[in-house]
């Protein structure tokens, strides 16, 4: 929080190695990009729940609306902490100021409103812990209105995140540089690291609850299912654009982006394998490992095309500071322990086990 205050009143230039060359630093690409990314599980299984009709996955809706939440309003956090002027940044709401021809007016209004849509989407879980029974019953009436505003917002700006890098052209390297295919790979990795961030948190609060809570694996077990498909179509387009192109060559270049690439493949390839075997499908433990291989995967790709292979010229670098890092660390860290005390107050988690049950509610009285 120190930090963060150095920021804002002594500048940009106290806490962080930004310049005109690079603007945006590990802000925007870790606590932004992938931060957002990270947190699109409650936007992925409101599709697969309320858009596909599959109702099985609803216990973990609450869980991954939650962390969603969470990750997103630290995104927007961290888009105050990153602009030079953020005394600004309310003109972005002032319809005569509004400038609809930009990306990032179109990413960061949306953002603001999906929190806000978030924040009613989680309402009934505070509303059943107060007990406020006619308020959860009203709201529940224009629930349907809320949860189809949160599929579509994200839709939105998460395919918009890809855009904000074609302008950059040849300042970024040919292997990520995909022009108009740019939109969709972000999308794409947004569905991507969505299910795959349900897995992960779902399977660590089951190892939290050392098999005291309900089984959930049979769920993780299909999620992977629509997990693999996703990866392979991007897969085939990052392929094919390059073989389009006339690209492919660069990743046998041998060079530092070469491998950066192929780091990124071998990432999502590995859940790939996993998952079309049956026994280790099963395994609760390559479950999580692919899960966290593909979130890996999917966050070195937009790592990679928003900040290490854009190259502005004119010799300008750029290396994060150890305060940017720590402010970033920071927000992480706030969520973690935000998301382990709500979780722990408020309805989230299915019901325990009967026979931990009582016990677990007697600890609470």
């Amino acid at each position: 929080m120190l930090l963060i205050v150095k920021r804002l009143v002594f500048g940009l230039g106290s806490v962080s190695d930004l310049n005109g060359g690079f603007p945006w630093g590990v802000w925007i690409a870790f606590d932004l990009l992938i931060g957002t990314g990270f947190a699109c599980g409650g936007w992925a299984l409101a599709w697969a729940v309320y858009v596909f009709n599959r109702g099985q996955y609803h216990p973990l809706v609450r869980p991954a609306l939650l962390a969603s939440l969470f990750g997103y309003s630290l995104g927007g956090l961290s888009i105050t902490i990153d602009v030079g002027r953020y005394w600004n940044l309310p003109y972005f709401y002032i319809p005569g100021h509004f400038n609809v021809n930009s990306v990032l007016f179109e990413t960061a209004v949306c953002m603001t409103i999906y929190i806000g849509v978030m924040a009613l989407e989680f309402a009934p879980a505070l509303f059943e812990r107060l007990g406020w029974k006619v308020s959860l019953k009203r709201l529940n009436k224009v629930m349907f209105f809320i949860i189809a505003l949160g599929a579509l917002l994200p839709t939105m700006h998460q395919s918009s995140m890809g855009s904000l890098m074609i302008s950059a052209g040849y300042k970024v390297h040919p292997l990520w540089q995909s022009y108009e295919m740019l939109p969709l790979f972000s999308l794409l990795t947004a569905f991507i690291m969505g299910f795959s961030i349900v897995i992960f948190e779902g399977s660590l609060v089951q190892a939290g609850l050392r098999g005291n809570g309900p089984d959930e694996k049979s769920l993780f077990v299909k999620l992977t299912n629509t997990i693999s498909v996703l990866l392979a179509i991007f897969i085939v387009l990052r392929f094919g654009e390059l073989i389009y192109r006339d690209k492919l060559s660069l990743a046998f270049a041998g060079d530092f982006y070469s491998v950066m690439f192929w780091i990124e493949v071998l990432l999502m390839l590995f859940p790939l394998v996993v998952l079309r075997v049956a026994k280790l499908r099963n395994d609760s433990r390559m479950l999580f490992l692919s899960a966290l291989s593909a979130l890996l995967g999917c966050a070195t790709w937009r790592l990679t095309y928003s900040l290490v292979a854009f190259n502005p010229g004119g010799g300008y670098a750029y290396f994060p500071t150890w305060e940017e890092l720590l402010i970033s660390i920071g927000f992480v860290a706030i969520e973690i322990c935000a998301y382990i005390v709500l979780i722990r107050l408020l309805p989230i988690l299915p019901p325990l086990k009967q026979n931990d049950h009582n016990r677990h509610e007697a600890s609470k009285a």
